[in-house]
């Protein structure tokens, strides 16, 4: 089962890559391109050229996990950055998976608890 925890970092990488790449390629471009340490348990999510690919890398404590998922039709949304990665709210990587164009969405001012207000 696949959960999306709002404790975990996720991190998208913004240079589009070869999706056969598996668990040591993958992890390799975490460490290597994007300067990050795969072994954070923090999701490392990837996408190829033609947007239709996408595969999210994480250690779960003993090993990585990988998914995978291709559609059928469409695409999935890949953010822009000058950056290697880009940091994603859980949010944002669950409307990245469900098609939503993030380019018009606004999110509401919500409560955050804090160490400054709580």
């Amino acid at each position: 089962m696949l959960a999306f925890g709002n404790k975990i970092q996720y991190h998208m990488c913004c240079t589009p890559i070869d999706i056969r790449k598996g668990f040591d390629g993958l992890s390799g471009l975490v460490l290597n391109y994007l300067k990050k340490d795969p072994l954070t348990g923090d999701v490392f999510v990837f996408l190829n050229k033609n947007k239709t690919h996408i595969k999210m890398l994480c250690w779960d404590g003993d090993g990585f996990v990988i998914f995978f998922k291709r559609l059928e039709c469409g695409t999935f949304d890949l953010l822009k950055n000058d950056m290697p990665s880009r940091e994603l709210k859980r949010d944002e990587l669950l409307m990245i998976l469900e098609g939503i164009q993030m380019d018009n969405c606004k999110k509401k001012k919500r409560f955050l608890l804090t160490k400054n207000n709580g």
